[in-house]
């Protein structure tokens, strides 16, 4: 039976600011329960506001793992002003850009997390060019064009241990319901002979490494 967060965790993931569904976060949170296992660090690509953090933390932090997330917490294409996903709640006043940053560290403070993660605050592939261990999970969900979910599989993915898992968010094979870049990432990963799909929740997609390369 898939491992699922006790009460109080679930109710600060859906307090949260963020888009990831409860049904979505069940399977992250189960997939993330398994990986730590591994005894490995748990990662991901694509903070915002710390909704999924709070799920991949608490995993972390039952198997005496760390969470680690990367942003540069300036938001997505997606999240800029004047398009479908802009929060101006989040904006720095003093900067006029987007700032996820104190948001995320107050919604860790709140579910009592702050000690079980690491914030990686950068660009994903520079982040990804320092990085040198192994990693027990991998969730990709950062920008959704497609060099930057390309850069974020291409940076991250070799990192994943064997037996490790490699989690994407946001695949939609059909255009009408999502853009396509994080799909074609998921169709690279099945094609590239590494990877093996264990399930499908939605738009979320968890695969096992089972070979090498990416």
């Amino acid at each position: 039976m898939a491992a699922e967060p006790k009460p109080e965790i679930l109710a600060a993931f859906q307090a949260a600011k963020g888009f990831m569904p409860v049904v979505e976060g069940l399977a992250l949170y189960a997939a993330a329960t398994e990986a730590a296992v591994l005894g490995l660090p748990l990662l991901e690509v694509g903070t915002y506001c710390g909704r999924s953090t709070i799920l991949l933390a608490d995993a972390a932090r039952a198997a005496g793992v760390t969470a680690l997330t990367v942003d540069h917490h300036r938001g997505s294409e997606e999240q800029q002003p004047g398009w479908e996903y802009h929060d101006p709640t989040v904006v720095d006043p003093e900067v006029g850009r987007m700032d996820t940053l104190p948001t995320f560290r107050r919604t860790l403070h709140a579910a009592g997390l702050e000690d079980h993660v690491v914030a990686l605050v950068g660009r994903s592939p520079q982040v990804a060019a320092v990085w040198g261990g192994r990693l027990g999970l991998v969730f990709i969900d950062g920008g959704h064009t497609d060099e930057h979910a390309n850069g974020d599989y291409e940076g991250w993915a070799p990192h994943v241990a064997e037996g490790g898992l490699l989690v994407i968010h946001d695949v939609f094979p059909d255009p009408a319901h999502g853009g396509q870049a994080p799909y074609r990432v998921y169709l690279r990963a099945l094609a590239s002979g590494a990877f093996t799909e264990i399930s499908v929740t939605d738009s979320l997609r968890v695969l096992r490494r089972t070979g090498a390369g990416i």
